[in-house]
């Protein structure tokens, strides 16, 4: 352990590699499964419902155990948790690279979201508790972020390559090469370490964040995909009544799982709701612009990557930077204008017909720079924020905000998108009931249904599909840019105050 005045040497800078390991690892498997579901539907011949839950599967679980994942960590070992979860995450991604069915394959993922819960809590608390020096801990924080970004940056990348030559269980099995050598070099490198103080196992506060969280994404997922609003409400009501309950439990307990009294502290709360924005606004501006450049422009998955890697890359530095600025700047302002830099690369797209993929480069590279400011100081600002010992705690806190911002981003954005197309798309006279539904419903249907109209019927069906969907991304994007100035406005009032 660390004394309060010993800086981060060598042993401590290649323990933050090897955990920087499943940081990419997790970051491209949210990306690179988008690229195969194509594949996976031709094979099980699925139903829409079933690749729906094949992507879902794995962050509703994912949110629901992070909490208990992170307080599990803090009383039995943060590192022993992290190499748990990596033989189970390896284990489980070749299973699901060889899955014989569509329902096994949901199956396998739902087992990643419970070994991965156990990945990200880890990597971040033991970064909290490696790096004692301030001013190394948030540049270890900044390349934890950045991992994220690179990830991201890969997903796309590595996924056209894979399945321009591979069959698609190999976007699965990228996570075996990457985490067998974590296995092997994690002990040797990155201390234990846990709560000294640690309460009892809490089973009924476990029960109560996985009901609190799972019913709250279920709700969100629901609703983006139009499952119905009675449905949608009774998920929500449930997972707020556990919330509340579990809240309650906490309060009343000496050795809580997680000290609810954190979000009692300003700048705690803010950094949550500022980390949970920041990755709201790059997960939404990648939903609907990946589909601008695919769908509309026609271009490939491998070209669409390249678009939107300056701006990955721009998200990487900008985090990495923003490191020796709040030494000079405040961090509410730093985070503030960060913010504000992700509201006018929305304000770009929401105020343009360019819809050139020059013009949305340029706006995610706008993007990326604050969402990568904001996303690292954001993180470091939670952490700092608590006691070492509770960090396992705070980092599930500052996961879940990431998983729930990921889902929110997609979830209300890409609903505001669907029904804007749907108001708008004008459909040609003579398209049969199947055909309409399709058409109407989303531009890969329109797509698809114009491959088997004649000429004058097709080009006036993409016509209309292409202008119904662009016109949502403008009406996306505005709202979008505004929810960004008020988070700018958050970030400005929560944080006044903090020293960096």
């Amino acid at each position: 352990m660390l004394t309060t005045t010993q800086r981060a040497g060598r042993k401590e800078w290649t323990a933050l590699a090897v955990l920087m390991l499943p940081v990419l690892l997790v970051a491209v498997d949210n990306t690179v499964l988008s690229f195969a579901l194509p594949a996976i539907s031709l094979d099980f011949n699925t139903s829409g419902t079933t690749l729906l839950w094949i992507i879902d599967i794995y962050p509703l679980v994912l949110a629901g155990l992070l909490v208990a994942m992170g307080s599990l960590g803090d009383r039995f070992g943060r590192r022993r948790m992290l190499m748990i979860g990596a033989a189970g995450f390896a284990a489980l991604s070749a299973a699901a690279a060889f899955s014989p069915s569509a329902e096994l394959l949901v199956a396998a993922r739902a087992g990643l979201g419970i070994f991965g819960s156990m990945l990200m809590p880890a990597t971040l608390s033991l970064i909290r508790n490696i790096f004692d020096d301030r001013g190394q801990r948030r540049l270890a924080i900044a390349i934890w972020a950045a991992g994220f970004s690179a990830g991201a940056a890969l997903g796309p990348l590595l996924g056209g390559v894979l399945l321009e030559h591979f069959h698609w269980g190999s976007v699965f099995l990228l996570a075996v090469p990457v985490l067998v050598p974590m296995l092997a070099l994690t002990p040797a490198f990155v201390p234990e370490s846990h709560d000294p103080s640690p309460g009892g196992v809490d089973v009924v506060s476990i029960v109560l964040s996985i009901a609190t969280m799972v019913p709250v994404v279920y709700a969100i997922k629901n609703l983006a995909n139009d499952g119905g609003l009675p449905v949608t409400a009774a998920s929500a009501a449930v997972g707020l009544g556990a919330g509340w309950l579990f809240a309650r439990r906490q309060l009343s307990r000496t050795s809580p799982m997680l000290d609810v009294r954190l979000f009692a502290v300003r700048p705690f709360t803010g950094a949550v709701l500022v980390n949970l924005l920041a990755i709201f606004s790059l997960v939404g501006f990648l939903y609907f612009v990946s589909q601008h450049l695919q769908l509309v422009l026609g271009l490939g998955p491998l070209e669409a990557g390249l678009v939107l890697l300056p701006g990955l890359a721009v998200t990487i530095a900008a985090g990495l930077l923003a490191v020796p600025l709040v030494r000079r700047v405040q961090p509410h302002l730093v985070v503030s204008g960060a913010l504000l830099l992700s509201a006018a690369a929305y304000w770009m797209v929401a105020s343009s017909e360019d819809g050139s993929a020059g013009w949305l480069m340029l706006a995610f590279v706008v993007l990326g720079a604050g969402v990568g400011a904001s996303e690292t100081l954001s993180n470091d600002l939670i952490l700092s924020s608590v006691p070492a010992a509770k960090s396992g705690a705070a980092s599930a806190v500052s996961e879940t905000a990431y998983e729930v911002g990921s889902v929110f981003g997609t979830a209300l954005l890409g609903s505001i998108l669907v029904s804007s197309y749907r108001d708008n798309v004008e459909l040609p006279a003579g398209l049969d009931p199947e055909q309409a539904a399709a058409a109407g419903e989303t531009l890969g249907g329109a797509i698809n249904t114009a491959a088997g109209l004649p000429a004058r019927s097709a080009d006036a069906l993409l016509d209309s599909a292409f202008r119904a969907f662009d016109s949502g991304v403008s009406i996306t994007a505005g709202i979008a840019a505004v929810l960004m100035v008020a988070a700018a406005w958050l970030a400005f009032r929560t944080l006044r105050g903090v020293q960096a």
